[in-house]
């Protein structure tokens, strides 16, 4: 049987720290700012019209999510499946959460807030890459940030070389896909994805 409430949650957990409460914030410290400068990579999680969870990944170099200020992040949409489910998401249900993290490092930062997709030229430009500016952005209006502590990417030996995988270990994406899609070619979506992430990243 399930745990299905608060107090029976409660009884299963000690109580937590006081400083877990005390030290979220509601805005955009130094600390958070150095951090967000540091990384070159967050997930995002959204909320879709159905009810469904989301969580993607976004990723560039370091310092790619801007800092507008003490409440702002403006996050670059780049080229990809075109998909675009945080975006339509975020229409539907602009809460979002964010976890950025920073290679080397094992403390992650959250971030939740609410956000809007914005299309100003003028607000994306200083976010272009080799002169290509990202078709939109994610407006973040920051709620809650606070670093979390590090014993997760302990355990998981994220950052230690010899936890690596063989990439042999694991099917290619193509080869995923040829799998799961009827008349896919393994080797034709390998090659195309090769292209793409030489040429069109940004």
């Amino acid at each position: 049987m399930g745990v299905t409430s608060q107090t029976e949650l409660r009884q299963a957990y000690r109580e937590p720290a006081a400083r877990a409460q005390q030290k979220v914030l509601d805005h955009i410290d130094r600390h958070a700012r150095e951090f967000i400068a540091l990384s070159p990579f967050c997930v995002i999680g959204s909320l879709g019209a159905d009810g469904r969870q989301d969580v993607s990944p976004r990723g560039d170099p370091p310092g790619f999510v801007a800092v507008l200020d003490e409440h702002t992040l403006l996050i670059p949409d780049r080229p990809g499946n075109n998909q675009v489910d945080s975006l339509q998401n975020v229409i539907a249900h602009p809460q979002v959460g964010l976890l950025f993290i920073v290679p080397g490092m094992n403390e992650t930062l959250r971030v939740s807030g609410r956000a809007e997709i914005v299309t100003d030229e003028a607000l994306l430009a200083p976010l272009s890459v080799g002169h290509r500016a990202p078709l939109s952005g994610l407006c973040v209006t920051v709620e809650e940030v606070f670093l979390h502590c590090g014993r997760s990417l302990i355990r998981s030996r994220l950052w230690d070389p010899d936890a690596q995988i063989d990439r042999c270990c694991y099917p290619t994406y193509g080869q995923v896909l040829a799998d799961q899609i009827k008349g896919a070619n393994a080797a034709e979506i390998d090659a195309s994805e090769d292209e793409a992430n030489r040429e069109r990243l940004y």
